[in-house]
Parts: structure tokens; sequence; C-alpha cells
């Protein structure tokens, strides 16, 4: 949808969204720029850039959300330089912002939940391709914060702990052609169903099998009775909207601007920068142009 297309309201929306983050960069950069200065007046060494790597989607709703989450995770570590880039269809475009940011070190996040051909391929051939002294972390799953995130998500669509019985989840993901990136989305739908006590499926709404609809229907014929989707995105789109269409029972909404998700922006940014973190380390820096693609932490 193009700027001409949306309503009036939408439009009014927009703008506010627009100056509300705007205002929230400027108060950013200058935590920032204070908090580079000790108290006996000497400039601190700056920390490394985080970039966090949204795909980037045509749905408006998409850019306004991850926006938000940005905002979320400045809040929490005041004077950490926080930027955005995105692999496709919104700006700024990656290879923009990278551009923006000179030869300076930066840490990118992947916005992504899985590993995939993005993780593996697109976004470090992006970096190479500036001055950036770039590092990119591991996709945000499989990790227990997601897993906090998608049980709140089912808590607010109805999700009872205690009605169990004759229950089941159908945990709707994108879907990739790369194995592992199915590997990592088995893997969440397990420690969900640790979380939940009930089976949860992984099923996928294009590419991967089983789609959806399919998962939910073998659920239902196994004489589960109550079959909730959890939304497996990190913001509304066109996919997210059509798995929840399909839930028989609830339908919970993407992860979004759910705390857990900056924390675990900020828990990935750490991990490459050898801070202390809630699962493992990753080592220095490599030289310039380098990447690391470290497997996700399982625990923390």
């Amino acid at each position: 949808m193009t700027a001409s297309n949306l309503s009036r309201d939408e439009s009014k929306a927009v703008h506010f969204d627009s100056t509300a983050h705007l205002m929230n960069r400027i108060s950013s950069q200058l935590a920032s720029q204070l908090s580079l200065v000790s108290l006996d007046g000497r400039r601190r060494p700056e920390p490394p850039a985080l970039v966090v790597v949204a795909h980037g989607s045509r749905d408006p709703r998409a850019l306004s959300t991850v926006r938000t989450l940005l905002d979320k995770v400045r809040a929490l570590r005041p004077g950490l330089p926080v930027h955005l880039g995105h692999i496709e269809l919104n700006e700024p475009l990656l290879p923009d912002t990278l551009a923006a940011l000179g030869d300076r070190e930066a840490i990118l996040v992947p916005l992504l939940l899985s590993r995939g051909y993005h993780v593996k391929r697109d976004i470090p051939e992006m970096a190479a391709a500036t001055r950036v002294h770039a590092r990119v972390a591991a996709p945000l799953g499989p990790h227990p914060l997601l897993v906090e995130a998608l049980h709140a998500r089912l808590v607010e669509a109805g999700w009872e702990d205690s009605a169990r019985a004759g229950s089941a989840v159908v945990l709707a993901a994108a879907g990739s052609r790369d194995p592992e990136s199915k590997v990592d989305t088995g893997r969440t739908a397990q420690l969900l169903s640790d979380r939940l006590g009930v089976p949860v499926v992984p099923a996928y709404a294009t590419t991967a099998s089983p789609r959806v609809q399919d998962a939910i229907s073998a659920l239902m014929a196994s004489g589960r009775t109550r079959v909730a989707v959890a939304s497996y995105f990190t913001a509304p789109g066109r996919f997210a909207t059509e798995c929840a269409e399909a839930a028989p029972w609830i339908a919970s909404a993407p992860l979004g601007t759910h705390p857990a998700m900056a924390r675990l922006l900020l828990h990935r940014y750490d991990q490459m920068t050898n801070l202390r973190g809630a699962g493992q380390h990753q080592s220095a820096a490599p030289p310039r142009g380098a990447t690391s693609h470290p497997r996700p932490a399982l625990a923390g």
C-alpha cells in the first residue's frame, strides 16, 4: 500500500508515528553523546553500533512495529547507537544504513527467527560491500525469550494454562527452503510445548511443509478439539494474517514489540561484543570485513 492509498486516519497515524519516532531518535542521540563523556571530561570509547536488520514488508504496520521495537531497545540501553536497515521493501535499506556509518564498528542483529539464506548470505554480503567493521549475530531463534513472548501472546488471545485437555498449538512460521531454518523452528516448537504442556506442531505459510492448514487438520483429526495458532512472526503482514484466519479456535498476535523481543536483540548484541549475557559469549571481532555466524544460544 502506498502513501497515496492510505485513508485520512491512517495518514494521520503514520504522520504521528513518524513524528514520535523522530523525537525518540533525537532523545537517543543526545543520550548517546552524553554517555561518551566521563565525569572527568574525558571521552569514553564509543560502543559498536547495533544495527537491527529487518526483512521489510509492504504492510505499513510492519515498519511501525519495528520502529517501536527499536525505541524499546534504546530505552533499555541509553547511549547505545541503534540503527535500522532492511533487506528489501522498506527504507532505510541495509546498504544505505551501513554506508552512513562509514568505517566504524557495528554489530548486525537479524530481526529474523531462524537461520536461512538471509542470515547466511544476504546480510554478510551486504556488510562486506561496505567500509563498516561488521559482525553478524545469530538470528533471534531459537531462544527461551521467544518462548516467553509466544506464551504471553497466546495468553492475550485467550489461552489458559489450566485448560490443557484436548488443546494443541500450531506454531505458524513463514517457511524457508533452508533445512536449518526448519530445525530452528522445530526447536522453538519443542520449547513452547515444554512451556505449555501440550503438543506444539511447527507449520509454515509457504515454501516448507507441513502447511498451517494441514497441521491444524491433522491435530483435529487426532482428537484435539481446541487448536490454537501461535503467530511466529516478528510483525504484522500477509502471512501472519492468513495464518491467523486459518485458526479454528484462537490465534495470537505477532511477537511485535513484546519486551522480551527488545531484551533478546540486546542479548544477541552482547554475545557479539563479549559482554555479560544470558547464554554463550562470542570472541572478539574478526578482521575488518569479516563476518561470523554463531549458533543460537538455547539457554539464558
